[in-house]
């Protein structure tokens, strides 16, 4: 018993998705649903970018990257919340808070810079076509992703080892559904001011600079597009491009508030909201974007099942 509560002594209370809400039950269901469509959507998409030769190009090896991320992302965070509601045991250790808070930054962060890449290629292919098998070569569009999934786990690692040492006074609950540094920050009883601006200025290198790279990218695009004479051209680049930019504002919106905003005094309620928006439901509907409007996606997907009607 004295070891049951000694261990407990470091463990964090996670209060879960939207404690006060009278039909949790509906809700944690519906997440661990979209969760599921989510999982299958970008499990589906990686098979399919893997298995059709004509989506071997480094546009489509950076979207199989993006699935990647998005399904081992929720499956970070969503899985051991429905653990903890079902089973009411709402406790998290200090080396399973600090493991989850590293793999959410690391996938975040990655996810950021591929989705910088995935505009950087599009303004290549768009405005300079003639040089983009030279420019966007398969060996140097791997050696970009990783260089991506290098730099999410660096920076993860500092700001997850960081603050996961600050000391925490009076209560352990931290009023969210996963372990996340900006509210594990609120828990320490020191002064955090010094932190709380390092996270800013890395928020403004990893959020504010790939999103104005973005957009300058997407800025020189369309400005090329209406040049273009032929207006098919123009509707299937502005198709692409629409679909990208669909999915760099869902992730880069809610993700600037909650981080360039880190002393604010937004709700936790506004945190959680947030969070399912960016973490869970958009994994979900990526997979959609990127492929009812891409032709070569559907046509993957339709040669996909005919195969599997004729075995």
């Amino acid at each position: 018993m004295v070891d049951i509560n000694e261990s407990s002594v470091s463990d964090f209370i996670l209060v879960g998705l939207f404690p006060e809400f009278q039909h949790s039950i509906i809700l944690n269901s519906m997440i661990i649903f979209v969760y599921i469509l989510a999982f299958l959507g970008n499990i589906l998409l990686i098979v399919l970018i893997s298995g059709d030769s004509r989506l071997h190009t480094p546009m489509y090896i950076l979207l199989s990257q993006l699935s990647l991320i998005d399904l081992t992302l929720t499956s970070t965070i969503v899985p051991k919340m429905a653990y903890n509601f079902f089973t009411d045991k709402r406790t998290i250790s200090w080396i399973g808070c600090g493991t989850q808070s590293f793999f959410f930054l690391m996938l975040a962060m990655s996810e950021c810079l591929i989705l910088t890449l995935m505009a950087y290629d599009r303004y290549v292919a768009v405005c300079n076509p003639l040089r983009y098998s030279i420019i966007m070569s398969p060996r140097f569009c791997l050696h970009l992703v990783a260089a991506c999934w290098i730099g999410g786990s660096i920076s993860s690692f500092v700001h997850t080892v960081y603050p996961m040492h600050f000391p925490i006074c009076g209560s352990r609950e931290i009023h969210h559904f996963f372990c996340e540094v900006p509210v594990l920050i609120k828990l320490s009883c020191e002064d955090t001011s010094v932190y709380q601006l390092v996270v800013v200025v890395t928020s403004i290198a990893l959020l504010v600079v790939p999103f104005s790279l973005i957009t300058t990218s997407y800025t020189l695009i369309f400005l090329t597009v209406l040049r273009m004479n032929s207006v098919k051209g123009r509707k299937k680049v502005l198709a692409t491009c629409s679909s990208h930019l669909t999915v760099v504002s869902l992730f880069f919106g809610p993700n600037i508030f909650i981080y360039m905003t880190f002393t604010s005094s937004h709700s936790p309620e506004q945190d959680q909201a947030l969070s399912v928006f960016s973490n869970i439901l958009t994994p979900m509907l990526n997979p959609l974007i990127y492929s009812l409007r891409n032709k070569e996606v559907v046509a993957a997907l339709r040669k996909l099942a005919g195969r599997c009607v004729v075995s």
